[in-house]
């Protein structure tokens, strides 16, 4: 029977929750690299127990960490054992370094600023190579690895796609979806808030933005600008990687040609205001939100958790309660803590900034908690194991 792997980061560790195929009994193991801020955990889709991890501190500043052994032991990967608690130097470690005339983006009030190193927002594994990774980092810049996380190289043509124009959102300016084309080789989606989302068909040699259709009235004078838009989350289905879907600062749209055109998709949602989105793993037109109340009050309408399901591919859309609080419930979904398995039926599975994991075995019609208690959940990533 397959096995299910849950990969939760926080804001204090990560936590790895496991089960079997029924998905009625977890195990909870945590929490690793306990007080930091583990910003994305993903497993490698061709080596189940390899892990990579973006482990941050503001004051000891970026460590990329990897797992062989799905997540029971973990090191940097130059090969250098995992260090014990005090003993870390300042500073950043697995180099990131932008590459040669940095430049500088705008700012809102119209300033220049030079590009900064922040932090790693997302991981995302080759789908063919464990040993090669790309990291959407903030200030907004995507990095690759060919050799399992030692060095990191920028693929610094992406800020020749309008960067000097890009700004920052509340949450800052961050690649934080990654999206691999598994039919291919040579695209890769991205999304940066608040710059909008962007393509390149030749592997990063080159990218555009591909945000026509979106409307971005309160932060965007001009209704057809081609970069500012505060995309939240893009997805995809992989049998059909030129329909996307986005959840945006405000609105959920599709697309069906690979992000040349969108359009809303919204329909009877409470609210069209999120961060996350998914697609069932077996049904394209099965997608999921967790609409919150506005960009001002992260919080569900009247209080009440709801993930929202379109089996419509968008439009018609129908609220799943059961198992979730509906009453005094004033938590936030944020962009990175969705996802779904690859198990009959398919399994959802969200964290919530109250630190409840939540998880569906049948498609979002049944919901209970997995853990609670935990840290604030930054991210949600799930492996389907033999």
């Amino acid at each position: 029977m397959s096995r299910v792997r849950v990969l939760v980061g926080t804001k204090k560790g990560a936590f790895i929750l496991s089960a079997d195929g029924t998905r009625k009994e977890w195990k909870v193991s945590g929490p690793h690299f306990a007080g930091w801020e583990m910003y994305h955990l993903k497993g490698s889709p061709v080596e189940p127990n390899r892990i990579y991890a973006s482990q941050s501190s503001g004051w000891f500043g970026q460590v990329i960490q990897r797992s062989d052994d799905g997540g029971e032991t973990w090191a940097t990967p130059d090969g250098s054992a995992l260090p014990a608690p005090g003993e870390f130097p300042r500073g950043v470690s697995n180099k990131f370094v932008y590459e040669g005339e940095v430049g500088t983006h705008k700012w809102y009030d119209g300033t220049q600023h030079p590009w900064e190193f922040k932090r790693v927002w997302h991981l995302e594994p080759s789908l063919t190579d464990p040993d090669t990774v790309y990291a959407g980092v903030e200030d907004a810049a995507i990095f690759k690895t060919t050799d399992g996380g030692k060095s990191w190289k920028e693929m610094s043509s992406l800020r020749s796609a309008k960067g000097h124009l890009w700004q920052p959102g509340a949450g800052g300016m961050a690649v934080h979806t990654i999206l691999l084309d598994p039919k291919n080789p040579n695209r890769i989606y991205i999304a940066i808030s608040a710059a909008g989302a962007f393509r390149t068909d030749d592997a990063g040699k080159t990218w555009k933005p591909i945000n026509r259709g979106l409307r971005s009235n309160y932060e965007l004078p001009d209704p057809d600008a081609e970069v500012g838009h505060c995309v939240h989350r893009i997805a995809l289905h992989p049998s059909r990687p030129d329909v996307l879907f986005m959840q945006k600062h405000w609105d959920v749209l599709r697309t069906d040609d690979s992000g040349d055109q969108w359009r809303e998709v919204s329909g009877n949602l409470p609210s069209d205001f999120g961060f996350p989105i998914d697609v069932h793993a077996h049904e394209p037109e099965t997608i999921y939100v967790v609409p919150i109340k506005s960009d001002s009050e992260h919080f569900p309408p009247d209080g009440k958790l709801r993930v929202y399901r379109s089996r419509t591919g968008g439009t018609e859309w129908e609220g799943l309660t059961n198992g979730l609080p509906q009453k005094d419930c004033y938590v936030n979904v944020l962009r990175d803590a969705m996802a779904v398995d690859t198990l009959q039926p398919c399994g959802v599975y969200f964290g919530t900034t109250g630190g409840q994991v939540y998880g569906s075995p049948d498609s979002g019609n049944t919901w209970s908690p997995i853990v609670r208690d935990l840290p604030a959940v930054l991210s949600v990533e799930v492996q389907t194991l033999p």
